[in-house]
């Protein structure tokens, strides 16, 4: 009987260490090469075959998607007529674990004269690779994940983990953003929680629950029971935000035995309550409301008088939550 169970354990075992080890490699090199591609005028052009082409294709996405222009070239295509993409103003990332790929190697010249910057990702310091590149990022691993040591597995995988560390650190330095990011992530559901403004999906007008402070607790449960979000805001006479009253608080004043038909709502109301603005984005509010343990929230406007009102079914809705 094979034990999978712990076949898998063991390639999981050594891929860790093989992350693990790369720490010692986020050197000067690093450095550099993060520079290098933080200065470049142009495009970062990802150049790997095989295994490491596939690898190479995923970091130029992930480069892309945060700021930094990539894309990725083919060798074998670059020698038939794709090295015409390149240009000097660019920075060429060249993958290969031996760093002796001969197809790698042999577009090596034509982009030294082209005059692109050249940076080389292998595990050899001391390959040709390396040697001929301006700056190399080592990606050594102790052992390859497959028994045989033929199959590239903890190595690709040493690759992957450090091109997001040269993505990320680029995205850090460029100041990039949610906002950034939304840009190049315009559909589906990543789409919406990165675009969504509160403006977009807020109760604003007749839709928004707000009664006076001067109002009484039935009539607070009046405006809620009709617009049906489960809160309402309490203002004051100059329409200034002063509270917030909601269905946890109707519990809570049950309990106390209060009487609703009595009682004013600015006795048993929440005070300062959170809020938001309608330009905050809706993904932002999520993890506001996730933070506080809250239902919903009042977005005001910078008088902080209320002009919107949303709650967690708003964002499930929308495709936020």
């Amino acid at each position: 009987m094979h034990n999978f169970k712990q076949l898998g354990k063991n390639v999981i075992n050594i891929e860790q260490k093989a992350i693990a080890d790369l720490l010692q490699y986020i050197d000067d090199s690093f450095e550099q090469a993060c520079q290098l591609m933080y200065q470049c005028q142009g495009r970062v052009i990802v150049i790997g075959m095989g295994k490491s082409g596939h690898i190479g294709g995923k970091i130029a996405a992930t480069l892309a998607s945060t700021g930094t222009p990539a894309f990725f070239v083919h060798p074998g295509e670059a020698s038939h007529g794709d090295l015409g993409m390149i240009t000097s103003d660019d920075v060429v990332l060249t993958i290969s674990n031996s760093g002796e790929t001969n197809e790698v190697l042999a577009i090596i010249p034509v982009i030294k004269r082209i005059g692109a910057k050249l940076i080389a990702m292998t595990g050899n310091t001391e390959s040709t690779l390396s040697q001929l590149s301006d700056t190399h990022v080592c990606i050594n691993v102790a052992e390859e994940a497959c028994p045989l040591g033929l199959a590239p597995t903890s190595s690709t995988t040493a690759t992957l983990v450090m091109g997001d560390a040269l993505a990320v650190a680029l995205l850090n330095a460029r100041g990039f953003t949610a906002d950034d990011f939304a840009l190049s992530h315009p559909g589906g559901s990543l789409g919406k929680r990165l675009l969504l403004r509160l403006s977009d999906i807020m109760h604003q007008g007749d839709r928004l629950p707000v009664v006076q402070e001067s109002a009484l607790i039935k009539d607070a449960l009046v405006e809620m029971s009709l617009k049906g979000l489960g809160m309402t805001a309490v203002v004051n006479n100059e329409n200034t935000l002063v509270g917030l009253f909601t269905d946890g608080d109707l519990r809570r004043i049950l309990d106390a035995k209060i009487d609703i038909h009595q009682d004013n709502i600015a006795n048993v109301m929440t005070k300062s309550p959170c809020t938001a603005s309608d330009e905050m984005l809706a993904a932002q509010a999520l993890k506001i409301m996730e933070d506080k343990k809250i239902n919903g929230l009042i977005i005001v406007n910078d008088k902080n008088q209320p002009v919107g009102a949303m709650n967690m079914h708003d964002l499930l809705s929308s495709g936020v939550l």
